[in-house]
């Protein structure tokens, strides 16, 4: 490269790990969803007026954007040998400039203003006005970016796009290419398959009712599916929401999405096909079992955008959340719950739901309240008294239930069931103590299923109430 040739860059994909626009869009979403809906459904057809707009509502900080490392080596080299290194970006001016001011990049921009989209050949047009026909080194991430490179002295390609640097290399253009792109293995880890495991709370109403048959079991299985898609299609969009939360969180920042490993357009392709494919599953259940479905979306969705920064009533949405996967899992089987049993789950996951929060303010590093959540350190006292009274509340409805016409109809020897209560009470405790201890995972379910000894706990729990029931006597003898 010579010397004094300068060296554009493009921002979105290139530059920058992530797109502008759409990253305005759902930090717009976050801050005021309405505004953000209306700009998007009356602007569409402007872009530059849509950019535009969609920056002046998300209040964007440029400093938490996650930078593709090899460009900025590349940049970094460039002014190294005094070559000037610009930006060019279909994004918004306003928002390029801040973002050229923040690397120590010149004032100078190419970047989208009113009347005019600066993408592909408009681009090319700019660049060439200044800099004149193959007078700039050009980097880019997308097809579009081909206009630019075919009027640019040397190409600098990020990414894998081998058709298009074969061809700039047939027609004699210097190439450079640059790591860049996503991986499958990323997006997989953004639908984050291990929280799947606690849809096995559909199981719980074929478990209590003594329901065990292959039939069964087979649609509460498939019911677990269309949940775990579904909850996939939700954790995608609390990721796109929470972005800047995350990048400022000590462990959260090297999300896929927040790390930008995967960018933000493949995760909306990616919760539109999850959403579709639960919706599918569901209604080969049957319409009710739809019907708990789109509500746990709708209210999954409420607590994205807005329940779970409010004190205590996100705690009672993931309640909720977590008492619709029994609903679930009795539509799937068509059995009776108990009053009873819904009455204990719900006590029980707020106190679980306490338990998630105890360990985020419990590893805080100050007492500032956490990014995006209505907590504190201050609050510990407060989360461990409603977790206390959750416990209380899930054991008083346990032991009523043992007077139950139904407890006495599937548990003939029903003064099991009060010994049963004493792990599940120590189950609760060690939750309890493991969150306050900031020892616990982020989700409790989670958390649970990797404890050797609270699932020892649970499965002595379980194995009193199925003597309880006679159940090991009619399986074994």
């Amino acid at each position: 490269m010579g010397d004094d040739t300068p060296l554009v860059l493009d921002v979105d994909g290139t530059f920058l790990r992530t797109d502008m626009l759409y990253e305005c869009f759902w930090a717009g979403l976050g801050r005021a969803p309405l505004d953000t809906l209306r700009i998007a459904a009356t602007r569409l057809g402007d872009k530059p007026a849509l950019k535009r707009d969609l920056a002046a509502v998300a209040g964007l900080r440029a400093d938490l954007l996650p930078v593709n490392g090899a460009v900025l080596d590349l940049a970094r080299a460039a002014q190294g040998q005094g070559r000037e290194v610009v930006l060019a970006s279909a994004s918004d001016a306003e928002l390029v400039a801040d973002l050229a001011r923040l690397h120590g990049l010149p004032g100078r921009v190419f970047a989208t203003a009113p009347g005019r989209n600066l993408s592909g050949a408009a681009k090319a047009d700019a660049l060439v006005d200044a800099y004149g026909e193959g007078g700039f080194d050009y980097a880019g991430n997308a097809p579009i970016d081909r206009a630019v490179w075919d009027r640019a002295r040397r190409a600098v390609i990020v990414g894998n796009h081998p058709a298009i640097a074969a061809d700039l290399k047939a027609a004699g253009k210097p190439v450079t290419e640059l790591p860049g792109g996503w991986r499958a293995a990323d997006l997989v880890r953004a639908l984050r398959p291990h929280q799947w495991v606690k849809n096995v709370l559909l199981l719980v109403p074929m478990i209590a009712s003594h329901y065990f048959d292959w039939p069964t079991l087979f649609m509460v299985l498939l019911g677990i599916a269309a949940f775990s898609f579904a909850a996939s299609s939700i954790y995608i969009v609390n990721d796109l929401l929470d972005l800047e939360a995350d990048r400022l969180h000590a462990t959260k920042h090297k999300r896929p999405f927040a790390s930008g490993a995967v960018p933000i357009h493949v995760g909306m392709a990616a919760y539109a096909a999850l959403a579709a494919l639960s919706v599918a599953l569901a209604l080969t259940i049957g319409a009710p079992f739809l019907g708990v479905v789109l509500l746990y979306m709708v209210l999954s969705l409420s607590y994205s955008l807005r329940l779970k920064r409010m004190r205590w009533v996100d705690i009672a949405t993931l309640a909720a959340l977590y008492t619709l996967r029994v609903v679930a899992g009795a539509l799937a089987v068509d059995v009776y719950v108990s009053g009873y049993l819904l009455v204990f789950i719900f006590p029980t996951f707020v106190t679980l739901g306490c338990v998630k929060r105890l360990t985020e303010v419990t590893l805080a590093p100050n007492d500032d309240p956490l990014p995006g959540r209505g907590y504190g350190r201050p609050d510990r006292g407060d989360l461990l008294n409603v977790a206390w009274l959750g416990i209380f509340a899930a054991m008083l409805v346990f032991f009523l239930y043992t007077f139950t016409e139904q407890a006495h109809d599937l548990y003939p020897t029903r003064w099991l069931l009060w010994v049963a209560m004493v792990p599940l009470f120590l189950w609760l405790l060690r939750m309890v103590r493991m969150g306050a201890d900031g020892k616990q995972d982020y989700d409790p379910i989670v958390a649970a299923v990797r404890d050797k000894r609270g699932l020892g706990l649970i499965f002595l729990m379980l194995a009193i109430m199925f003597y309880a029931a006679g159940l090991w006597q009619a399986w074994i003898g």
